[in-house]
């Protein structure tokens, strides 16, 4: 079976890698002549909007995927009409505007942070007078790891950022006092099996991902039962087949949904070491029509992302249970080129085994592993 996925970055990276054992090959469709699935597979380089481009590429697929939520829902509904695509376009369509994600969640009674449209100065106004300050002002579409974003704090900020509005839309949403940020995955299968992943704990440091620990610690079990119950609702609602990804907020012993990814997610990188089977396997199998794979923890995991540089590997690798995943991407401030992952049996033994990483990087990550225990 061959599987064309859309996105050449480093989930359609590990999506190929957990798909050789299961004897499937991959064709990528990215614009980028540098994409680093060129290592491993077959890229095809092409806008997603070259519909001739996208008419070969289906050649001889078996089915369609895709590996970030912006590829253009005009190329995923094209490719539909030639090979089955998963997870289905219209959950693409829901996932890429804020605002109808949003009152998806709050159609299907998922708790959510207030919020209102904005597309003009007296708009904003208007929200800023509904939900009051503080509040996050955000991009509709588009925008990620902090990108079109502005955290407005006071009337000033509200002043500043009004010269900054442009004809796109916009979304206010009332800023939650959250005590942490989690995120769970959830799989369904073609068949409408499904499967969860424990809730995992995230730390962002600039807007975007540094730390993940999973599962959760401290976790109250209600919790877990309320992520599986909102997630079950989006699947069922969305008919959906794939790894889906929902970002949380944890206020008061109760949680408020943030945003959905239909894909496979980064904070869930810790699974291909730390679960029985990874979020990659899992996306695979349901995508294929096969049984999922056993979701469950094998004892606890820490995925620490390299953000702009890579360690020295060899001491790095010295420490027990430490797994290093390089992307091939050139090194730049502020991009995603690699990620670590630690397991072990114990909280205080992957404590123990996080504190012997600040030695092998230059940056100030480790002001996070404070929050472990």
């Amino acid at each position: 079976m061959t599987i064309g996925i859309l996105g050449g970055g480093q989930l359609g990276y590990m999506l190929a890698l957990a798909g050789y054992p299961l004897d499937f090959h991959f064709r990528f469709l990215d614009p980028s002549p540098q994409a680093p699935v060129g290592r491993v597979a077959t890229r095809v380089t092409a806008e997603y909007t070259d519909f001739t481009a996208l008419e070969k590429f289906a050649h001889g697929l078996a089915l369609v995927t895709y590996e970030f939520e912006n590829v253009p829902v005009a190329a995923v509904r094209f490719l539909e009409k030639l090979v089955p695509v998963y997870p289905p376009p219209h959950a693409l369509e829901a996932a890429q505007d804020r605002l109808t994600e949003k009152s998806l969640f709050e159609k299907l009674g998922i708790p959510t942070t207030e919020f209102s449209p904005v597309s003009s100065a007296d708009d904003l106004e208007n929200a800023v007078r509904k939900l009051s300050l503080p509040a996050v002002l955000k991009t509709c579409r588009l925008g990620y790891d902090g990108k079109g974003q502005w955290v407005l704090r006071t009337l000033e900020d509200v002043e500043s950022v009004k010269k900054e509005i442009s004809s796109a839309p916009l979304i206010l949403e009332k800023f939650v006092n959250f005590s942490r940020e989690l995120s769970i995955l959830a799989v369904r299968s073609r068949s409408g099996e499904t499967a969860f992943y424990p809730l995992v704990e995230n730390h962002h440091r600039g807007g975007i991902l540094r730390l993940s620990l999973a599962p959760a610690p401290r976790l109250h079990p209600a919790l877990q039962c309320d992520a599986e119950n909102a997630a079950r609702q989006l699947l069922e609602a969305l008919d959906y087949v794939g790894v889906l990804a929902i970002e949380l907020f944890e206020c008061d012993c109760r949680l408020l949904a943030n945003e959905m990814a239909p894909r496979v997610h980064n904070s869930g990188h810790w699974s291909i070491e730390g679960a029985v089977t990874s979020q990659f396997e899992n996306h695979l199998r349901a995508i294929a029509g096969l049984p999922l794979g056993d979701t469950r923890t094998l004892g606890h995991s820490a995925m620490l992302n390299l953000i702009g540089e890579l360690p020295e590997p060899a001491g790095l690798l010295a420490i027990p249970d430490a797994h290093l995943h390089v992307y091939g991407k050139a090194l730049r401030p502020g991009r995603k080129v690699g990620h670590v992952t630690l397991r072990a049996d114990s909280l205080e033994q992957l404590t123990q085994r996080l504190s012997q990483l600040p030695a092998f990087f230059r940056r100030e990550e480790f002001c996070l592993l404070g929050h472990v225990t």
